[in-house]
């Protein structure tokens, strides 16, 4: 994940659901463009918040058994309010269903208790190796990786910006 869209993951209960959060930084590089005069978070990235706290559910449910973890469908969008600077999207994923290579999630986004966006994501697991065998290396990188990314989201935060 290059661009974190969470800053804190605030609960975690493995196989079940996840709670975590985005602070809107007025310095956010997407808002000179998205809208120079009413500068909002834009869904996608709305959508990519809910996508990442649920890839981090799906790791940790699994004990981060698989590599890869993929959008496959995002079903049922639905925004009903705006992210504006200086607000926190608290985003939050509950597992419906999961089987040998997909998982079903329900989440959502609000602010201040306010719905701001909601749908069903369908994630798609897969270790590398299984599908380019060259590159079966990689499977034991990519998941230490993503095990210590986990970890920094975990930690309390402290006053300031969260590194990235």
């Amino acid at each position: 994940m290059q661009f974190s869209q969470i800053d804190q993951v605030l609960e975690l209960e493995p196989g079940v659901r996840i709670r975590a959060v985005k602070s809107l930084s007025p310095g956010e590089h997407y808002l000179k463009d998205h809208f120079p005069r009413f500068p909002v978070m834009p869904g996608v990235i709305m959508l990519e918040a809910l996508f990442q706290a649920s890839v981090w559910l799906v790791r940790q449910s699994e004990g981060f058994a698989h590599a890869a973890v993929l959008l496959k469908e995002a079903r049922n969008i639905k925004y009903s309010d705006f992210v504006a600077p200086g607000q926190t999207l608290e985003v939050t994923a509950e597992i419906l269903k999961q089987d040998e290579t997909l998982t079903t999630l329900k989440a959502q986004g609000s602010v201040n208790g306010n719905i701001a966006v909601t749908g069903r994501l369908v994630l798609e697991r897969f270790n590398l190796a299984d599908r380019y065998p060259l590159r079966k290396d990689a499977d034991a990188y990519m998941r230490n990786e993503v095990r210590e990314k986990l970890v920094g989201l975990l930690r309390p935060r402290t006053n300031g910006p969260t590194p990235r």
